[in-house]
């Protein structure tokens, strides 16, 4: 008992307790890095797929350009051809035209997106803040959805009717003008899309443009996997005709995933960190341990105990106390991970991160890759410190006992 009292007030104990604090607010860390990164990442890539799909098939004209410029023909062989690729879950028709809302006393240029009986609304259905969607038919639908923002800047209402301002070519001295009745409002967060885009019937866009029927501006194309873009995207390519194209989500916003990809960056360099400060506290704590202990070192190899052997009492005894840190740090960092995920008290500007609260994602195969991770990688870099338990003699330990 006296022992144990003696083992509690020593050096070790309190350095002991640094190191568990040390490897929990590291692990802690790593969670909430990885969980945040990984979630900001996923939020953003899916609301620019839910506005754009993960493909637009085009022609090369209207490829560089948001607008839909040269109208091809919409077949249910072109179709089938594109759903051939078993990536492929969902096709929706779409054309796109620049124009202008205009009340009594303010306007705003938009981009009109007309889309089809066929469009999956329900993947908007997150986003819709008022009101509901556009409910269109084979019959000319004058019902349109618009973002919060541009509701704000107009003063507008759901119920309220707007004019609407096209030109075909700078020769027309009169734009086409449509009166479009506002049913619901959407808010992304995604800037992008909420200072510009207004959703309705793309039979609008089809007569100003006076296109026939079956003619459409492009082909949204929307996967099982956003990762099977590039290889699924050249297989659709192979398949059109020589007048289409096929533009990558990731190409078509090319700046917004170039920046989310430094996320991984980011996260490798917090996770390095934490590794490298968790186990430069742990290394203190057993060669602390180790020298405390020297007589005991020495009594075990006097009585035939090899370096190794002892060695692999230290190394697991500072996986105990490691593992002890990582069972709090894994605690704080679910805490984090589950109250963010539920309560939402984490806000962000969506001028800066493109959404109003912070997103989490952390699965099980991650989590668990992360604990294994940390405890292997300071397992193998805790070996060295308890190196210098060769260096110990028993001679000298154990002359003054």
């Amino acid at each position: 008992m006296q022992h144990m009292k003696h083992y509690k007030s020593s050096v070790s104990a309190r350095i002991i307790k640094i190191a568990t604090l040390a490897v929990a607010m590291g692990m802690a860390m790593i969670l909430i890095s990885v969980a945040t990164g990984k979630g900001l990442q996923k939020e953003i890539k899916n609301k620019t797929a839910v506005f754009n799909g993960h493909l637009v098939v085009s022609p090369f004209e209207n490829s560089e350009s948001q607008i839909s410029i040269i109208p091809f023909l919409d077949t249910s062989e072109l179709r089938a051809n594109i759903e051939s690729e078993t990536e492929v879950i969902h096709i929706q028709r779409v054309a796109i035209k620049a124009g202008l809302l205009k009340t009594d006393s303010s306007f705003e240029g938009v981009v009109f997106k007309g889309v089809d009986v066929d469009y999956e609304w329900e993947n908007l259905n997150t986003f819709l803040v008022e009101g509901r969607f556009p409910d269109l038919g084979e019959k000319v639908s004058n019902e349109v959805v618009v973002s919060k923002v541009i509701a704000q800047q107009l003063s507008l209402e759901i119920g309220d009717d707007v004019s609407a301002y096209f030109q075909n070519s700078l020769n027309q001295k009169l734009p086409n003008i449509r009166k479009f009745k506002i049913v619901g409002f959407f808010l992304s967060g995604f800037p992008d899309f909420d200072q510009t885009f207004v959703l309705g019937d793309i039979k609008h866009v089809q007569r100003i443009n006076k296109w026939k029927e079956n003619q459409i501006g492009g082909y949204e194309v929307f996967l099982k996997d956003l990762d099977e873009v590039a290889s699924v995207g050249s297989a659709i390519y192979k398949k059109l005709p020589s007048d289409l194209d096929v533009v990558e989500l990731t190409k078509q916003y090319a700046t917004i995933f170039q920046w989310i990809s430094l996320f991984d960056f980011n996260i490798f360099i917090i996770i390095t960190v934490m590794i490298v400060v968790g186990v430069i506290n742990m290394s203190t704590a057993l060669l602390v341990l180790i020298l405390e202990r020297s007589q005991m070192v020495g009594l075990l190899k006097t009585l035939g105990a090899r370096n190794k052997l002892i060695q692999k009492i230290f190394l697991f005894n500072g996986i105990v106390i490691m593992s002890r840190g990582l069972l709090w740090g894994n605690f704080i960092g679910l805490l984090f991970y589950f109250s963010q995920r539920y309560g939402k008290w984490i806000r962000l500007d969506p001028e800066s991160y493109y959404v109003n609260v912070a997103p989490v994602s952390l699965g099980v195969l991650d989590f668990l890759v992360l604990n294994l991770g940390v405890l292997v990688i300071s397992a193998v870099l805790l070996w060295i410190p308890s190196l210098i338990i060769s260096g110990i003699s028993p001679a000298r330990v154990l002359r003054f006992r």
